[in-house]
């Protein structure tokens, strides 16, 4: 069944799954993804695997389920320190090329590079949390770290997944993110280049956090995944004794 909207015509239904070269609409429809929706003449054809999400009539999108991260301005991403230079820090992103971070950026202030060495700010390896300020294609991504939450990653697990899988992760309007963190009391920061830190209050919680991301990562084009992901956390703090099953059921009564 087809639906139509004011502009075009959307030909397969919501959540459909799509491979490359799949025709999804013909007209002029409204692409909300267009690195993974192409025109193609009067068609519009996938270019990735992905699941299909059709909003407000002719609005239309994709939600890739493989794939490697493109940056994007504003993009929250997680990055590793591979290089230090007189002035600025790569760091690998998961992009097709290293991401910069200069030190006047890092320090709010101009470095001294006769007095300085940035391996005392940021060495090779460490963990950071920033922002993409510039990207167009033509030369590095450049980053910042300005701003609330963005910075060096004291302390915590680094887990990786497809660049794919991080809508599901979070989830329409972040459902599936909060009820990772409501239910595990984890600080949990989700890159959108595929990088996931989580610093739990302990060892056993912060592997079910592990193990919940990679369910989500398996079974991410399946419909109702975060009552599924809910019920796994639940039973397994059960499993750990992290709570008692008398718990778990009065807290079941009461939703």
């Amino acid at each position: 069944m087809s639906k139509e909207g004011k502009k075009g015509k959307v030909l397969v239904e919501n959540r459909t799954l799509v491979v490359p070269g799949d025709v999804v609409a013909e007209g002029d429809v409204d692409i909300q993804t267009p690195h993974y929706l192409i025109k193609m003449g009067d068609k519009v054809v996938a270019t990735v695997i992905g699941l299909v999400n059709i909003e407000n009539e002719n609005k239309l999108g994709l939600i890739p389920l493989e794939g490697t991260y493109v940056p994007k301005v504003n993009d929250l991403v997680i990055g590793i320190v591979t290089d230090i230079g007189i002035t600025y820090w790569e760091l690998d992103i998961k992009a097709p090329y290293p991401a910069i971070l200069y030190a006047s950026d890092m320090l709010n202030r101009p470095v001294n590079v006769a007095q300085e060495n940035l391996a005392d700010y940021l060495n090779i390896g460490d963990v950071v949390v920033a922002k993409v300020s510039v990207y167009d294609r033509t030369r590095n991504p450049i980053l910042t770290v300005k701003g609330k939450g963005l910075g060096k990653v004291p302390k915590g697990v680094l887990v990786e997944v497809n660049p794919s899988r991080v809508p599901r992760i979070i989830g329409k309007k972040g459902s599936m993110i909060n009820m990772l963190i409501s239910e595990s009391k984890c600080e949990i920061i989700v890159g959108q280049n595929g990088r996931i830190v989580i610093n739990c209050p302990n060892p056993e919680m912060e592997n079910i956090v592990v193990m919940a991301i990679r369910k989500i990562e398996r079974e991410a084009h399946i419909s109702g995944l975060t009552e599924r992901v809910r019920q796994f956390i639940l039973e397994e703090k059960i499993k750990r004794g992290l709570i008692s099953g008398t718990e778990y059921k009065l807290n079941k009564k009461e939703k």
